[in-house]
């Protein structure tokens, strides 16, 4: 939550204001360790074999802290349910009618069984809760932990005191044999419920920091280095700016540089989101973690480690991350002044009973007080924000929203402004084919079989993007001769004899062929939407053309609409050139767009509204929009998108449809109106009990509220949180 702002400890301990376990910054090391299964002391860091045993070494990734702390906590879990469940069958046994347990040993015995059996949980699985507990009041800082350690402890205490010395309670809370009513299951299953609480937190810890995790595997381990013309493979760590690199076909590069010979088709979606692959040649730039395509190339490097874009993009959504204020939860602003409110009407209590309550005093004082407690206990309390939560989310998850966070369920509440990454958010993400015209006598599939023919020998997006149409069209495909792809230009060949080709004007060029005014003109016009147009020829003639673009997806338009009907100011932002984002925000109706932008600059972005004073939320699906989506008050990332974009992001739209936005803000809306009906049922039984707890009514009607009344209260708020919670489910977003 950072509560001490950027503050860390070198050891795993728990935040010493709000009382969470703390939880381990990623680390930037990209060197792969490899190391001997027989020999651990054996290490290196390349594949290879042992030197003592021969045996192929292995990768050796270090547990992080945040398993160690699971492994830690499922331990005590293991442990405490053992010790609970004979607790509670004990205990709950007690309610029937002939309980055959009575029949083997006397009640006072299966009592002293239940304090055997608390021991390991109170003393060892728990004892963390109370010590939390204790620093939060030693500090002030009043948590759930605090609540949680003055319930159990209460309950516990009563407890012990009622067994070791039942003759100083009064009759009225003692049963038939005797014995005094006890709560060691009270305690217990009190505990062992948070303690499960802690252990599904430390599970979810180990997915904090999965963005910055899954960027960093974009960045290979090792790369090829070129000495006097010969390779060698290096760890990336050690390659230094002036190297000269070998890339193959489908690595990734492995630091920023320029190539040095090579002409190839560089994938760099994970830098601009865009999804056609880039020519590159010698002198053009490249980045780390972008992909080579099918050709090697020879690079230099001039950016290594942290200079590298990539690494400035890791760093980007590391600090967007850290830079997000934690939301307070309302149990803990409840609890601040909740806690000391019950712990100062016990004593209180106490003393008037011990003052001006009938003889014997002490214990009633003594009795009364700790009713006051219990009563306080916080089940219902811990129970409010989580229970709607994970009825919430388990809502969201059947209607295609997967909700990562609360946090991101309370603040969508508040947005004004939605920013929304064009490619893959608005629009379908991958190039297809609009139209394929014919200006000659050759009929439209005619043409698409020429052009589709040639393609099917072209690695090029652009040439799977009209195979890919043909196939739908069930269109034959021709066999093709004497192919030949023109870098920069287009593709071409001979099918049944005639020469034919499909590129752009530099290519109808250099087989001395022009194209005439109107066709000029039309071609321009697609242009200056941002669309490709390839020609096409056979035989010395221009027969057609064929139009490619990204499609808007069909339920973007309304989307969109709806959400500004609503009043939530919507903003586009894309890595597109200028025409191409100017014709998609015209079809959308958006008058506010920015193109060309780099991942900082959608941050910027971000913040500059942020600043304005605007609640934001961002909707993308790239690589190239983590930053953007950490940084925002709520991410929301397309299902069909990147595995980072999706760990960036408080939440995802599983179909990847704008839609889903309006299914978010409404379930929002609904769990938050939840949360607080629920933390009303936990308060109104305490409001109510407490003073009954107390005893303002015996003055009056002789009542007095006993230590099991005061547990049955509790349960009473706690079944009306889980059954308010559960009418989530039906409900319509």
């Amino acid at each position: 939550m950072f509560c001490e702002g950027d503050k860390t400890y070198d050891k795993p301990v728990d935040c010493s204001v709000c009382g969470m376990d703390l939880v381990e910054q990623p680390s930037k090391q990209t060197t792969t360790i490899y190391t001997c299964p027989m020999h651990p002391e054996v290490k290196q860091d390349a594949p290879g074999s042992c030197t003592i045993c021969g045996m192929e070494l292995v990768s050796k990734e270090p547990e992080s802290a945040e398993s160690k702390s699971y492994k830690k906590l499922l331990k005590k879990f293991k442990v405490s349910v053992a010790f609970t469940l004979p607790v509670f069958i004990i205990s709950m046994s007690g309610m029937l009618t002939n309980n055959p347990l009575y029949e083997v040993i006397d009640i006072k015995y299966w009592d002293w069984v239940q304090f055997i059996l608390t021991l390991p949980v109170v003393f060892w699985s728990t004892r963390m809760f109370f010590e939390r507990a204790w620093r939060s009041v030693k500090t002030w800082n009043l948590n759930m932990f605090t609540l949680i350690g003055i319930g159990a402890g209460a309950a516990y205490l009563f407890s012990v005191i009622a067994l070791l010395i039942p003759s100083v309670f009064p009759d009225q809370f003692k049963t038939e044999e005797g014995t005094v009513h006890l709560y060691f299951e009270a305690t217990v299953v009190i505990l062992t419920l948070v303690l499960l609480g802690q252990l599904l937190e430390a599970k979810a810890h180990s997915k904090t920091n999965s963005a910055i995790k899954e960027l960093m595997k974009l960045t290979p381990n090792q790369a090829v280095r070129l000495v006097n013309g010969k390779e060698e493979m290096i760890a990336i760590d050690k390659i230094e700016v002036g190297d000269v690199l070998k890339v193959k076909p489908g690595e990734k590069i492995p630091v920023d540089g320029s190539i040095v010979k090579g002409d190839v088709f560089i994938d760099e979606s994970t830098i601009t989101g865009e999804p056609v692959p880039v020519e590159k040649g010698s002198g053009d730039t490249v980045s780390a973690g972008t992909i080579n395509g099918n050709s090697s190339f020879t690079m230099k490097a001039e950016k290594v480690g942290a200079d590298t874009l990539l690494s400035q993009i890791i760093e980007m959504v590391n600090n967007a991350s850290r830079s997000r204020a934690p939301i307070q939860k309302l149990a803990d602003k409840i609890s601040s002044y909740f806690v000391p409110t019950v712990v100062g009407v016990s004593m209180i209590t106490f003393v008037i009973w011990y003052f001006f309550g009938p003889d014997p005093a002490l214990v009633y004082a003594f009795v009364n007080a700790i009713a006051v407690l219990i009563i306080a206990c916080p089940c219902a309390l811990g129970l409010a924000t989580p229970m709607s939560v994970m009825v919430g989310v388990g809502k969201g998850a059947s209607s295609g929203v997967l909700i990562k966070n609360a946090e991101s369920l309370e603040i969508l509440n508040t947005i004004d402004t939605l920013v929304i990454d064009k490619t893959g958010t608005i629009t379908e993400g991958k190039p297809s084919v609009e139209l394929v015209a014919s200006v000659s006598n050759k009929s439209e599939d005619e043409i698409m079989a020429v052009i589709a023919s040639l393609n099917s020998h072209s690695e090029h997006p652009l040439g799977k993007a009209v195979v890919a149409y043909a196939k739908e069209k069930d269109i034959t495909l021709d066999e093709v001769a004497h192919f030949e792809s023109v870098t920069g230009k287009g593709v071409k060949g001979k099918v049944h004899g005639a020469k034919v080709g499909l590129g752009n004007i530099a290519l109808l060029e250099e087989v001395n062929l022009c194209i005439d005014n109107q066709l000029q003109n039309t071609i321009e016009e697609y242009q200056k939407e941002g669309k490709t147009v390839s020609i096409a020829y056979s035989t010395n003639e221009i027969i057609g053309y064929v139009v490619i673009a990204d499609a808007i997806k069909k339920s973007s338009v309304n989307a969109i609409k709806i959400l500004k009907e609503q009043g939530i100011a919507v903003v586009m932002l894309t890595g597109d050139n200028t025409l191409t984002a100017a014709a998609v925000a015209k079809q959308l109706g958006l008058s506010d767009y920015k193109a060309e932008c780099l991942p900082q600059d959608k941050l910027k972005a971000v913040e500059t509204l942020q600043e304005q004073g605007k609640r934001v939320a961002f909707a993308g699906d790239g690589i190239n929009d983590a930053p953007a989506l950490a940084k925002a008050d709520v991410g929301i990332a397309m299902g069909t998108g990147t595995d980072v974009a999706i760990e960036s992001a408080g939440l995802t739209l599983v179909k990847g449809d704008l839609k889903g936005i309006e299914k978010a803000l409404s379930l929002g809306k609904k769990v938050m109106k939840n949360i607080k009906q629920n933390l009303f049922f936990a308060l109104v039984y305490n409001t109510i009990g407490v003073p009954i707890a107390a005893g303002i009514l015996y003055p009056f009607f002789g009542v007095l509220l006993s230590p099991m009344i005061a547990a049955l209260a509790m349960s009473f708020s706690s079944v009306s949180v889980i059954s308010n919670a559960l009418r989530l489910r039906s409900a319509k977003l």
